[in-house]
């Protein structure tokens, strides 16, 4: 165990928090100075994860509903993985592409096969992707990380490119990481999938995963290395859900402390059947349902200005439910194999609950009071990192953030959607504009509108 791993995460810490007993006039509270959007110390969050009461619960949820919407209002950031690989020198239990998984088919996408699969993506609408490779250095190592994010960049498909990648790739070295700093990259993400390390060891026998203290230490070099935006995640279901959630956050507190930076985005992903692998289809510590709501609720309170991630792994009902407890970013129309959008290729990494097309998913967040967003602007105007977090912090990133997903939206409108859909969406913009108190920004913004119904593009503030 290295010491800048213990610093990171306390498991002793984190078990005698776990006993924490609280009152009910504790919990209430904690809540009610959750209101201000300043976060929670890892003691609150510990409450408030022992909630069990049906009543204060609820309660829970409105002041995480309350608070996500002072930060993030109601839009809704869209995206889609593009997974270029499934080979995988790793042998995680729970996993499809496990080494040791036989039952699957493997692939590597060429260069070429995927830029077909991102104008796929283009084709639907969507203007970011997350980047997935599998953990295989020699077949998938930077330099064919470099060569495919050149030619995704380059190219267009009907009035449509991709304007950010993220990217979800194996933790590298300090100098592999400024490296990848240079390929014009927007989050890296990488999830420690358990922080309990003795349950890590029995999730990850073999392969460089295997490494626990070289997988938490990720992102301090990342950070050190000059990246910006990262994000963190936990899978859900390996570990006391308790555990996994205020380890997640005392390790967002450590990134916060040391380099004044937070983490972008947090995911919260549950185990969903893979293909070939049983574990999967067991978990020892599976979530419910009511405590996966909890999970969600209590990370929007204790870190309000991080963006929260949710997959298709989830049904659509599930998404709904969690939209109003602080997810702002959902991945829509989602392939989990390589070559799934243009070839139906090769084997997907775990099987999916919700199956609706982009347009359809649209359309429901459009008629139920949402603003769907395609906004890249953070990532190309240098808003990242420290600065972002100046903004996201104190909720002042609506003040770009409301007009862009606006005009994105429109974008999408005019190119994409279909007549129902497009209506609604009109709707929306309007009502959302409405809401917009300066006057000026107001103006400047259905300026913009006017400007990407008459055939621009790419606007942004």
């Amino acid at each position: 165990m290295s010491k800048l791993s213990e610093q990171i995460i306390s498991e002793s810490q984190i078990n005698e928090l776990m006993e924490v007993k609280p009152t009910e006039s504790k919990i209430n509270e904690i809540l009610n100075n959750a209101l201000n959007s300043k976060g929670l110390t890892l003691e609150e969050a510990a409450c408030l994860l022992n909630i069990e009461d049906d009543e204060i619960l609820n309660k829970l949820f409105k002041t995480a509903n309350t608070v996500k919407e002072q930060i993030y209002g109601k839009r809704i950031v869209l995206f889609a993985p593009l997974y270029a690989a499934n080979y995988c020198t790793n042998n995680c239990v729970y996993c499809a592409f496990r080494i040791d998984n036989k039952h699957i088919e493997r692939t590597v996408l060429t260069p070429e096969e995927v830029v077909e699969e991102a104008k796929a993506i283009m084709r639907m609408g969507h203007k970011r992707i997350i980047l997935l490779t599998g953990e295989n250095y020699k077949l998938t190592g930077l330099d064919y990380l470099q060569e495919i994010m050149e030619r995704i960049y380059k190219e267009k498909e009907l009035n449509g490119e991709i304007r950010r990648i993220n990217v979800n790739i194996a933790p590298l070295s300090v100098e592999d990481f400024k490296r990848l700093n240079t390929f014009g990259i927007g989050t890296y993400q990488v999830f420690q999938e358990t922080y309990h390390r003795e349950t890590y060891k029995q999730m990850h026998p073999s392969g460089m995963k295997s490494n626990y203290d070289w997988r938490i230490e990720a992102m301090d070099r990342a950070l050190e290395a000059g990246l910006h935006d990262l994000g963190i995640g936990s899978l859900f279901g390996l570990a006391d859900y308790r555990f996994e959630t205020l380890a997640t956050l005392m390790h967002a507190q450590h990134l916060d402390k040391k380099f004044g930076v937070g983490p972008h985005t947090i995911s919260v992903p549950r185990i969903e059947h893979a293909e070939g692998v049983a574990f999967s289809d067991n978990p020892p510590e599976k979530i419910s349902d009511k405590n996966f709501k909890k999970i969600v609720a209590i990370i929007r309170l204790a870190v309000p200005y991080t963006g929260m991630v949710l997959s298709t792994r989830e049904t659509p009902q599930m998404r709904r439910e969690l939209l109003e407890l602080g997810i702002s970013q959902i991945s829509a129309a989602s392939k989990t194999n390589p070559g799934g959008y243009s070839k139906d290729k090769a084997t997907e990494q775990f099987s999916m609950n919700d199956n609706r097309s982009l347009d359809e998913i649209i359309k429901e967040l459009a008629a139920t009071g949402y603003l769907p967003s395609f906004c890249t602007s953070c990532y190309r105007l240098g808003r990242v990192g420290k600065d972002f977090m100046a903004l996201a912090k104190p909720g002042l990133i609506q003040k770009f953030c409301q007009p862009n997903a606006m005009i994105t939206f429109r974008e999408y409108l005019e190119d994409y959607a279909t007549p129902e859909t497009k209506q609604a969406g009109i709707n929306a913009i309007n009502q959302h504009l409405a809401e917009i108190k300066d006057e000026k920004v107001k103006e400047r913004t259905k300026s913009q509108l006017t400007r990407i119904e008459q055939g621009e593009r790419d606007l942004y503030n």
